[in-house]
């Protein structure tokens, strides 16, 4: 996203342009894979003042809807939430009667960057398909920050998203999660101490990426990835007995097992492409055999056949309303597939995977909650909400700072023309950190992508604008 598009907003980003220092004494960082910081966030939040949101409908996510509640943003933090707020003197009155205030969407699986918008071969760079695991690659160091899909997902009340390598490995890489804020390079869009997540996937896509040189069935993707484990755990252990000791040199660096060790550690979350319930539970039994678990299972078509495996061990289930058949191990799909696992107990999230499902999440909550009640699924606007808010937020390893609206967390809010769950609202307002990123009635403040400049100059503002 241009940052002359949106120049008021990005002045507090000065911070964030210079490079990282670098250091020495890195053993610890190595292992995490950011060696002397040279691939952490460099985000810094955009200009805010304080702002006072009145008399709107505010859905905490958090088990709380207010019918004329406010919002107070201080510092770029959830300052107060409730009824007649005092308003500081100095503070910003935004009138929301008859409107909707909730968190910040959070999408727990996009390819938004990996694979931008145009879409052509020279740009797509989300699967590194040379080799079933591919755990060294990141999906950080593919992004373009310019995808013009990352301005329309937050048209659409999106507020942070998980962007990860494609499907067609064992192993494809590190996914990372980002803020959706206009800037030129992505460490300046990434989530701070966010943790990083592997993308693992199942089934029929590295079956079919390497059917010539294998793994060629189900039984050789298991193989593969109790293969990579294995040689994992005995990087693991020569790195831990060095740190322990710090006699003589330490061992030789691999990029590939420097990843897979951060799981074994619980550093780097996996999040698991997988359809097929009897695959999840293969990939439960994985992570009993090398002492991990599974954050979230992606697509999940099935998961409502395992939706006490789920609850029992908190592994979440990343989800579509109804997208399936489009191959063999996405056609035992139901509608009611999210409200099924949640009420099982287990954190259910709708997730995209698409550039434009991305634009219209919330309505897709609706139709996976309308899915649930009509089979007489017992699910609460508030538990729908926590679908695309606070429970992916959990997964991704960010709920203490954003996903629900509650003291003391990160300033991530939409405010909606209507009730989020209407086909006919839209995203008025958008703010990240308390800073308003987005405004729908402002063509100032609807962030454009440079790439998009020459060829859309209305779009950029220029000629009437739009």
């Amino acid at each position: 996203m241009s940052v002359a598009a949106c120049s008021s907003a990005t002045a507090g980003q000065s911070a964030a342009a210079s490079a990282p220092t670098a250091t020495r004494d890195t053993t610890r960082d190595v292992l995490y894979g950011t060696p002397n910081g040279a691939w952490t966030s460099t985000y810094a939040p955009m200009r805010s003042g304080i702002v006072l949101i009145r008399g709107a409908t505010v859905m905490t996510a958090a088990g709380e809807e207010l019918t004329r509640g406010d919002v107070l943003i201080q510092d770029g933090k959830i300052a107060a939430v409730g009824a007649r707020l005092e308003a500081p003197s100095d503070a910003e009155i935004v009138n929301a009667d008859r409107r909707f205030v909730t968190p910040g969407i959070i999408d727990t699986h996009s390819h938004l960057g990996v694979y931008p918008s145009p879409s052509t071969r020279a740009n797509s760079d989300g699967n590194e398909a040379t080799n079933p695991t591919t755990a060294q690659v990141w999906a950080l160091h593919s992004v373009w920050p310019q995808d013009p899909g990352f301005s329309r997902a937050l048209a659409g009340g999106v507020t942070t998203a998980q962007l990860l390598p494609g499907s067609a490995n064992l192993m494809g890489g590190r996914g990372i999660t980002v803020k959706l804020v206009p800037a030129r390079t992505v460490q300046d869009m990434m989530f701070p101490d966010a943790p990083m997540g592997l993308k693992m996937a199942c089934g029929e896509n590295p079956k079919r990426v390497y059917q010539e040189r294998g793994p060629s069935t189900r039984m050789g993707n298991v193989a593969g990835y109790r293969a990579a484990f294995i040689r994992a755990e005995r990087y693991r252990d020569k790195w831990d007995e060095w740190l322990e000791t710090r006699e003589g040199e330490p061992p030789e660096r691999d990029l590939e097992l420097e990843t897979l060790a951060e799981v074994l550690r619980g550093n780097v979350l996996i999040h698991n492409h997988c359809y097929r319930a009897d695959e999840m539970v293969q990939m439960i039994n994985l992570g009993v055999e090398f002492g991990f678990k599974v954050r979230s299972f992606h697509h999940a078509v099935e998961a409502y056949k395992i939706r006490d495996y789920l609850a029992r061990d908190t592994i979440a289930a990343s989800m579509w309303v109804n997208w399936w058949g489009f191959k063999m191990e996405a056609f035992d799909a139901v509608s009611e597939n999210i409200a099924l696992v949640s009420q099982a107990g287990a954190p259910a999230i709708l997730h995209t995977d698409d550039a434009i499902g991305i634009q219209i999440m919330n309505q897709n909550a609706a139709r996976a909650m309308y899915a649930g009640q009509a089979a007489g699924i017992p699910v609460s606007r508030d538990e729908a909400l926590r679908w695309i808010t606070a429970n992916p937020a959990w997964a991704l390893g960010i709920g203490d700072r954003v996903g629900t609206l509650e003291v003391g967390k990160n300033a991530d809010l939409v405010i909606w023309s209507g009730d989020p769950f209407s086909v006919y609202t839209l995203a008025d307002q958008v703010f990240i950190d308390g800073a308003l990123v987005y405004d729908r009635g402002l063509v100032d403040m609807r962030p454009v992508s440079d790439f998009e400049v020459g060829i859309l100059p209305a779009a950029a503002g220029e000629g009437g604008g739009r």
